[in-house]
């Protein structure tokens, strides 16, 4: 028993110092590999979320200010009272390039020149349907609110900066009261609007050009108004104006995401409107990263773009 005893090998009580100090490696390594995976997931769910809300925001925005336009060239046939003669009746579009829409105001009137990045004012007047001051429903402002008929309704898309210092597409109506605008989207870093003119001679409904809103402000400055007093010169200009020959509206939006989603990335360039387009006199409608502010550059972004027709004659 002695002997079979003394040829035994005692048994391993405990780990060395080496090899606790391989496990702990081992151990770190291990963690380091699954904590990298994690984040690396959770940076790449961030980013689709991300792009996911971007991509909603515009749909969204888009859908607003297309439904927006063609509420603006309607007009109610069916009224037991004749609607005003067209060449009485104030363009139903209008805009203005490079502008920002500063404080209360009706209308336009508190418009200043210098837009965020040069983004643009789309001005749009409708007609309400339905009887009392919310009509029947069918008829609403870019803020949801109904309008009713016998009042004319505005909805007015702008970017402005809010408190944070984001930039918004902003919708500016006239309430029952007074004027307010509230945020559509956020996230703006350029708002673009073009407008194909019927320039045919009798029209016929169909865009020949688009031109920026100040190429058709231009052209109505160059008209021969017909009039002795201000006033009849003015009601031969809502005659004449080119703005009642606008058929179609060629909208573009470019939003962006939180910051650091494309960190590591070269700048790059945006054409709004494509390559194609001469932006030359139309500040906004290129956007070159590199040109930002630093905390705006290394962002996720995505351009939007719409041509929206009028159903009815703007004239």
């Amino acid at each position: 028993m002695r002997a079979r005893m003394g040829l035994c090998r005692p048994w391993q009580a405990g780990l060395g110092l080496v090899e606790l100090l391989v496990a702990l490696v081992l151990g770190l390594l291990v963690s380091l590999a699954a904590a990298t995976l994690l984040l690396s997931a959770q940076s790449g769910y961030a980013a689709q979320d991300q792009l996911a809300q971007t991509d909603d925001a515009g749909r969204f925005a888009l859908e607003a200010i297309e439904r927006a336009v063609r509420q603006s060239a309607w007009v109610d046939l069916e009224r037991e009272d004749a609607p005003p003669a067209p060449a009485a009746t104030a363009a139903r579009i209008g805009g203005l390039d490079n502008h920002m829409l500063a404080g209360g105001g009706p209308g336009t009137d508190n418009a200043r020149p210098g837009g965020v990045n040069g983004s643009d004012v789309l001005a749009l007047r409708f007609d309400g349907a339905g009887a009392g001051a919310d009509g029947d429903g069918s008829v609403l402002s870019c803020a949801g609110f109904a309008v009713g008929a016998g009042n004319e309704g505005w909805s007015i898309f702008h970017v402005a900066v809010d408190a944070a210092g984001v930039a918004e597409l902003r919708c500016k109506y006239r309430g029952q009261k007074n004027w307010r605008s509230d945020a559509l989207v956020g996230g703006v870093d350029s708002f673009q609007v073009l407008y194909g003119l019927d320039t045919d001679e009798p029209r016929d409904g169909l865009p020949n050009q688009y031109l920026a809103a100040g190429a058709v402000n231009a052209l109505d400055a160059a008209l021969v108004l017909d009039g002795a007093t201000p006033g009849e010169r003015e009601r031969d200009l809502r005659r004449k104006t080119h703005w009642k020959r606008v058929a179609s509206v060629r909208v573009a939006l470019l939003l962006h995401g939180a910051a650091g989603g494309a960190g590591g990335r070269e700048p790059l360039i945006y054409e709004l409107f494509g390559p194609g387009y001469s932006s030359a006199g139309d500040p906004g409608t290129r956007i070159d990263e590199a040109r930002l502010a630093p905390a705006q550059r290394w962002r996720e972004r995505r351009s939007f773009a719409t041509t929206i027709v009028l159903r009815n004659a703007a004239m």
